[in-house]
């Protein structure tokens, strides 16, 4: 069974970004499609294409509807599949290294010094940090084949 293809957009040539970001869903259909995939998953997919399929095409509200869509999408087959696109765990643990382990280690630095002002240095460390975890956990993924061949962008 195959997901369901998205219509053809007519009023994409006008706008480009809105061209890339379809451009984007389309390959991510291209990706699924390849991939052997459960049937109770494709169903969910499809009915996520087909709500998408229902805008119009000059509707204000299309652009916004796909990316609700994709990240439904790949919500999805992150919960079900364990299926994630490129640098899904470095964007993720970025934000969690600076805030979990860069805002402790700056309050922690600017109190021993004495000086508030060091705080912001250990958010660009927590940063780093978060980013090797990260960057670790998608290379596991990538070897497992867990690995979607595109990226989360919105």
């Amino acid at each position: 069974m195959e997901l369901t293809s998205p219509i053809e957009r007519t009023d994409l040539e006008s706008r480009p970004k809105l061209r890339k970001k379809y451009t984007g869903f389309l390959e991510l259909i291209s990706e699924l499609n390849s991939r052997d995939l459960p049937v109770s998953i494709i169903d969910n997919l499809n009915k996520e294409i087909d709500s998408l399929n229902l805008v119009l095409d000059g509707d204000k509200q299309f652009s916004r509807q796909l990316g609700r869509k994709k990240h439904a999408i790949l919500k999805i087959l992150e919960k079900e599949l364990k299926l994630v696109p490129r640098n899904y765990y470095r964007n993720q643990w970025m934000i969690m290294g600076m805030t979990i382990f860069g805002v402790p280690m700056g309050v922690v630095l600017g109190t021993a010094l004495d000086n508030m002002g060091f705080l912001g240095i250990g958010i660009p460390i927590g940063m780093a940090i978060g980013l090797g975890v990260g960057s670790g956990m998608d290379e596991k993924a990538r070897k497992e084949g867990r690995q979607l061949k595109v990226t989360q962008d919105f």
